[in-house]
């Protein structure tokens, strides 16, 4: 009879008890989208719990389910909780992230400007009524934009409702997104009354002639058609379908149809390829872990969907077993691939279902294709690059077990698949898999999610990567995951192999494996050479290609082959400045220098401009310095647009494309230039970290790397793991074809560990040193961090704000006696101001980051417990 729904209202995180009215008595349950009246307005909930009895005598009563299914299972309640936990976020937020897009819409508050007060008592108020004045009635969340961040406007507006300068009332949108439907068409008569009726059809023959055709196509099928095939076969229109209506000839409906991103896309079915020596070893363990699972599990899921999955009952569910997750660490090339594929199957083959995470939406399309071709007609994807539409119906076919696998970047962890068994993290190491902290989503790490949710749910959690996190290396060196390694690279197969090299007409360089079966081949991870960028000033090299990679570039493009160079920058000047006064020009929101792009970042081949990569702010391109006037105005440094220019420059003959986000900007841009590329319509590939990321390019034997150093000498205690990973990553891609391969990295520090060991693909070497300087400092896996960021467009009030933080947690690690724990700050952030705001920032190390910020007054504060960056 009662129902606990925590309220979608910004800054309440307790749960309220509402009473269940009759005519909704035994159709609400956990997980439920419901709405509530909360504080005077109709607000939207998530019902978590159906209380015995109430906290209260009296209640108000739920209003409406917005969905008769639960839209959260009682896992994702679980983990919902663990999230606002672990990540000190409100409940609320980590519930509605669950949710496609649309679907959940929070309450708000529309604000209308009575009359213009002559007597307003602060600026706040000042600012409120000018901004209403100018651009009429607004909601709460329009004004939040529009005034500077931190701003409490709505403390300032209370005062003028009271005294009736302005009023308000609640508005609830409904949610946004529902199931597509189509207009159709089916044959109302039978044949025998069809030719009948055919006389009648219309006196006008062309008319006439457009009817019969659309009679004559639906007597093929009497079942409910799609008006658009009507069309597109008939050359008829709406009025003609409706005339035959009118008549009784045809009846129109309508129909739902799902929005499906990979419709009408085919995948050959692959048979699994036989493994090596090293894959067996591994996929052993994995199968063994799997079959485990599936027999000690199996009953008590059953028990659990013939139970109450509400939480008050979580009690008397029974056990899940969880396996200790799988470290899969496999050199590029190696084979991970098939072991995920394999485990899938396994868990397939169970009656359970599986999740495939990738870091970013670039890698989406090639691992649909390996995974949709070896289970076609079973995968979905989900990823914020699809249409809001695509995004639900995909959500409600998991729901509904309609799709056994769904594949994608960080947010497809939460799609609700019943009797999930397998969870796969590929490139488990990648920053992307922490989300960002603007918006409302916490700033969770999908990485020690899906290892939580599998624990919840009983189902094995895998992770894979070359280059594993330090913290996750740790883990399975300590015996908290089970390492399973990979260490040579095993990619080729005889029979593919063969395959390729008649298509391309070249010669493989591969070798049969020893031990490793008849079809099993194998190649050596590529040399890598490293070239002292200070030789080459030296020897009056100015170009940001030395010579030896010229060299190297001439030879591949001369053999008709392809070539990867990367670069962490975009633009083409990563900043430009005065030759007269030596200013540098600066984004006046950011305070950081801008970029030159000579083409227009948002493709519509704008005027060259000055772009800035925090906030977007843009200029033209300066005649005269604005400090001095001078015209002597220096382009500094090398970003992708300038690499590309230069390798036309230099191979005028050479097919060029360019992969980072300006070229990325619209829908699909990914795949098409992955397909471009994979499919040698292109020689050269300049990109930034999107072409370090898992793909699998055959016909590259040369990759480049224009500044190794990129990086490196950030303020930031990861930034060393982040260049050797990335490094590690990008010299991959080479060598993973028919023709061997090898790397050239720019250096002007070439004797850096992280160079020598990136050089060498000595992961065992990086890991053991970065351990020891980890353990000195007090840096995870040893502590975890907590950072606490603070933004004001006033810099005085960021910094008072910050050592206001400071001193109460100090006064907090002195009173509880915390040991292990230090704090470093108040202090500014590397980028200290973004945005038009400035930041503070407070990094502490302490073993429970989220039991130390509890309960300290942070509301407007960014919270970041194991933060990926420090910049």
């Amino acid at each position: 009879m009662y129902a606990d729904v925590v309220v979608n209202v910004p800054h309440h995180t307790a749960s309220y008890c509402y009473e269940i009215p009759p005519e909704l008595e035994g159709q609400v349950r956990a997980g439920h989208l419901v709405t509530v009246p909360f504080g005077g307005r109709r607000v939207q909930g998530v019902v978590i719990g159906l209380p015995a009895t109430p906290p209260v005598a009296r209640l108000n009563a739920l209003e409406s389910l917005l969905d008769p299914e639960p839209v959260l299972t009682p896992a994702q309640l679980s983990l919902a909780q663990w999230i606002a936990d672990t990540y000190l976020a409100p409940v609320i937020d980590c519930l509605i992230m669950m949710l496609p897009p649309g679907l959940a819409k929070r309450a708000d508050q529309l604000y209308t400007l009575n009359m213009n007060s002559l007597k307003l008592a602060t600026p706040s108020q000042q600012s409120l009524v000018d901004l209403l004045q100018e651009r009429g009635p607004l909601r709460g969340r329009q004004i939040d934009r529009a005034m500077p961040r931190g701003e409490d406007w709505r403390a300032a507006a209370e005062p003028l409702a009271r005294r009736g300068v302005l009023s308000r009332h609640s508005v609830l949108d409904p949610p946004s997104v529902r199931a597509k439907q189509v207009r159709t068409a089916r044959l109302a008569v039978s044949l025998k009354a069809l030719e009948v009726a055919r006389p009648r059809l219309s006196r006008a023959p062309a008319k006439a002639a457009r009817l019969a055709a659309i009679l004559d196509f639906l007597a093929g099928d009497f079942e409910p058609v799609d008006v658009s095939w009507v069309y597109a076969q008939t050359g008829a229109n709406l009025q003609d379908l409706k005339d035959l209506a009118e008549i009784g000839l045809v009846d129109l409906g309508e129909a739902e149809v799902w929005r499906d991103s990979l419709a009408g896309k085919e995948f050959v079915p692959v048979e699994p390829p036989e493994l090596t020596p090293d894959q067996q070893a591994v996929w052993a363990a994995v199968d063994a872990v799997i079959k485990a699972q599936g027999q000690t599990n199996d009953h008590g899921r059953q028990t659990m969907d013939d139970g109450d999955p509400s939480p008050e009952h979580a009690s008397t569910r029974p056990h899940l077993h969880t396996p200790t997750p799988l470290l899969l660490h496999g050199v590029t090339g190696s084979g991970k691939t098939e072991i995920y594929l394999r485990a899938l199957a396994a868990t397939l083959a169970q009656g359970r279902r599986g999740l495939v995470l990738v870091p970013e939406i670039a890698l989406t399309p090639q691992t649909v294709r390996r995974f949709a071709a070896r289970f076609p007609g079973r995968v979905a994807v989900w990823h914020s690059g699809l249409g809001a539409g695509e995004r639900y119906d995909t959500w409600r076919r998991a729901r509904l077990g309609l799709v056994e696998v769904v594949i994608g970047a960080r947010s497809a962890l939460f799609a609700p698949l019943p009797n999930l068994g397998l969870i796969i993290l590929d490139e488990e190491h990648d920053a992307a898999y922490k989300q960002d902290l603007d918006g409302p989503v916490a700033a969770y790490h999908a990485r020690d999610t899906a290892v939580e949710y599998a624990r919840l749910l009983g189902a094995v959690c895998l992770l894979g990567s070359a280059t594993p996190d330090i913290v996750s290396f740790y883990r399975a060196r300590q015996g908290q995951y089970c390492l399973l390694e990979l260490p040579r690279r095993i990619m080729g197969h005889a029979r593919r192999l063969r395959e390729q090299a008649e298509r391309f007409h070249v010669a493989s360089r591969y070798h049969p494996l020893a031990g490793g079966g008849r079809d099993a081949q194998t190649i050596d991870l590529p040399p890598v050479e490293v070239v002292d960028l200070r030789q080459e000033l030296r020897a009056g090299n100015t170009s940001i290609f030395s010579r030896r990679l010229q060299a190297a570039l001439a030879e591949a493009l001369g053999r008709g082959e392809q070539a990867i160079l990367f670069l962490n920058r975009r633009g083409t000047a990563t900043f430009v400045f005065c030759r007269d006064c030596g200013q540098a020009l600066k984004c006046g929101n950011c305070d950081m220098p801008l970029t030159y792009h000579r083409t227009a970042a948002n493709g519509a081949g704008d005027p060259a401009h000055l772009i800035c990569h925090h906030c977007n702010f843009r200029r033209e391109q300066p005649a005269r310095c604005p400090n001095c006037g001078s015209r002597r105005i220096k382009y500094f440094g090398a970003g992708t647009e300038r690499v590309e220019e230069t390798v036309q420059a230099l191979f005028p003959q050479a097919r060029t494309l360019r992969w980072d986000r300006d070229a990325t900007r619209f829908r699909g841009a990914h795949e098409l230039i992955l397909q471009q590329f994979s499919t040698h319509q292109a020689d050269v590939l300049v990109g930034t970290q999107m072409i370090a990321k898992g793909l699998d390019l055959p016909l590259v034997t040369l990759v480049g790397v224009i500044s190794a150093d990129v990086g490196l000498g950030l303020p930031d205690y990861r930034a060393a793991e982040r260049t050797f990973q990335v490094l590690t990553q990008v010299a991959g891609r080479a060598g993973r074809g028919l023709l061997g391969g090898r790397v050239i990295l720019q250096s002007y520090n070439p004797d850096h560990y992280v160079i020598r060991a990136a050089a060498s693909h000595d992961y065992a070497d990086f890991y053991d040193r970065e351990l020891r300087y980890r353990k000195s400092l007090g840096y995870p896996p040893f502590r975890r961090v907590l950072r606490l960021t603070f933004r004001h467009a006033q810099p005085e009030r960021a910094e008072a704000e910050a050592r206001i933080v400071a001193n109460q947690l100090y006064a907090r690690i002195k009173a509880e006696r915390l040991a292990a724990t230090d704090v470093a700050g108040p202090a500014p952030c590397f980028f200290g101001k973004v945005a038009g705001e400035s930041r503070w920032h407070i990094v502490v190390r302490t073993a429970d980051p989220a039991a130390l910020a509890r309960g300290l007054a942070l509301k407007r504060w960014h919270i970041d417990v194991d933060p990926v960056s420090l910049l």
